[in-house]
């Protein structure tokens, strides 16, 4: 977050921000924040234990428009310091074990290519074979039009891996953060048995303009917003960012899962 508010134009205070995990304290605007960010603020100290960082993603197609892939995965990673757009690992949320992945839109606008994919359906299977309930926080353009089909086929992959978890009869919590939209929406974002979302995300499948312009219509203005999906019965909770540690660890108190121990 800038330190001027986008929606109100308030000036804030990097330290204000960050006191407010990138909320705007003048009129609640959630602003975008990256997976350290997010980790640090659910995460219980020194329990977050990564898993597959190793992993790194290639040009599988040979990918050029203007910029070579290679090159914009070079680019992303200096930029953000991640290997790819996904951090996966195991941790505890106030006391409760958890399988958590975050997304980050920094990089490459949070795409979802086959480093992503891996990393998450990995992190699923971790979960079932370790009976953990899990959390994939979305934020995310949708699929990454670079690597083409490999990355299409990761949405079914995931999909595939949270069956058998769910079949395992565990919980799986999904977060929708602004943006939401593309493959991540149309998959892992809408399946939880939960489904949680920050304050004004913006969350659909194709974006606003695309439709407006392809059906020649003007949309509502609160039109793909997190408040607008509740209405419609497609998110269970909205959770401002200050409550959403405490939401967390009441859903996982409620469904009994305090004794699995994180293995």
């Amino acid at each position: 977050m800038s330190n001027q508010c986008p929606s109100c134009r308030q000036r804030l205070g990097i330290d204000e921000l960050a006191k407010h995990f990138c909320v705007c304290p003048a009129c609640g605007y959630h602003d975008q924040m990256n997976s350290q960010q997010r980790i640090a603020m659910l995460v219980d100290a020194c329990t977050f234990m990564p898993l597959d960082q190793d992993l790194e993603p290639t040009d599988p197609l040979g990918f050029c428009d203007r910029i070579r892939y290679q090159d914009r995965l070079i680019d992303s990673q200096r930029h953000t310091g991640l290997k790819d757009a996904v951090t996966t690992g195991v941790c505890r949320v106030a006391g409760y074990p958890l399988a958590l992945g975050v997304m980050d839109f920094r990089f490459m606008a949070g795409t979802i290519g086959s480093v992503v994919g891996e990393k998450l359906t990995r992190l699923v299977e971790y979960a079932t074979a370790h009976r953990l309930p899990a959390l994939i926080v979305c934020a995310s353009g949708g699929g990454r039009m670079q690597e083409g089909v490999f990355s299409l086929m990761q949405i079914a992959k995931i999909s595939a891996a949270l069956h058998y978890h769910r079949q395992a009869g565990l919980l799986y919590l999904s977060l929708l953060t602004n943006p939401t939209f593309g493959g991540a929406t149309a998959s892992f974002g809408m399946l939880g048995d939960l489904i949680l979302a920050e304050p004004g995300a913006f969350i659909g499948f194709a974006g606003r303009r695309v439709i407006e312009q392809t059906l020649r219509v003007k949309l509502p203005e609160h039109f793909q917003t997190a408040e607008s999906l509740q209405d419609h019965g497609f998110v269970d909770f909205i959770v401002e960012r200050p409550k959403l540690k405490e939401t967390l660890s009441e859903l996982l108190l409620i469904h009994g899962l305090a004794r699995v121990d994180v293995q």
